[in-house]
């Protein structure tokens, strides 16, 4: 008899960035602001002791798993993982919106799915690069927790990736800084699949 397998995806959305002249800093290394102790405390009360924790190689998701397990007293080295970085926006990288070339944005923004910033990738391939990413952790953990502290764009792009969306479709959820996205994978039973139980749960 085959033994029916759950693993689920704990996906925090990092805190916000310290950003106030708002530039454009999908792969740019910003700090975090760990300042809402409040909201951090309702998120980690929702996550899952011993579990794999994992976040991109960039520091604002890092330092937001590292306050979360001093919240729930977990001390557990993160994996971190390049392919689960944000969107890299190439040569717009910590530009301001209003000083690029309004050629560029404009073709960008008519289909902002697919188009490339110059030097920079599009959302298609970024759910290209996380797909691989996402699958092996998910068979290589497989029944396991599996907290994930990373970016909006890599919370869409594993969606996509999960159920089968399209571009637009993953595009469409709103992913808010320190919220939740909860994903589990059934394994064992006659048809293996995901479900989800949460998408950009917010707490406090």
């Amino acid at each position: 008899m085959t033994k029916i397998k759950t693993t689920r995806w704990w996906l925090v959305r990092h805190a916000p960035v310290q950003n106030p002249e708002r530039l454009v800093y999908g792969r740019s290394d910003m700090q975090v602001d760990l300042s809402d102790e409040k909201k951090l405390r309702a998120v980690a009360r929702h996550l899952p002791r011993d579990a794999v924790w994992m976040t991109s190689h960039l520091s604002r998701t890092l330092d937001t798993a590292l306050k979360l397990q001093e919240l729930i007293d977990e001390d557990i080295t993160p994996t971190r993982e390049s392919g689960f970085a944000e969107q890299h926006f190439g040569a717009w990288e910590l530009q301001h919106w209003n000083d690029l070339p309004k050629g560029e944005t404009t073709q960008f923004w008519t289909d902002f799915a697919r188009q490339q910033p110059p030097n920079g990738e599009s959302f298609a391939d970024m759910v290209e690069r996380v797909g691989p990413v996402f699958t092996h952790a998910t068979s290589y953990w497989a029944g396991r927790d599996i907290v994930a502290v990373v970016h909006g764009g890599t919370i869409r792009a594993i969606m996509a990736n999960a159920l089968g969306l399209s571009l637009e479709a993953a595009l469409s959820f709103h992913i808010d800084t320190l919220s939740l996205t909860r994903l589990e994978y059934i394994d064992g039973v006659d048809q293996p699949g995901w479900r989800v139980t949460a998408v950009n749960q917010s707490f406090g």
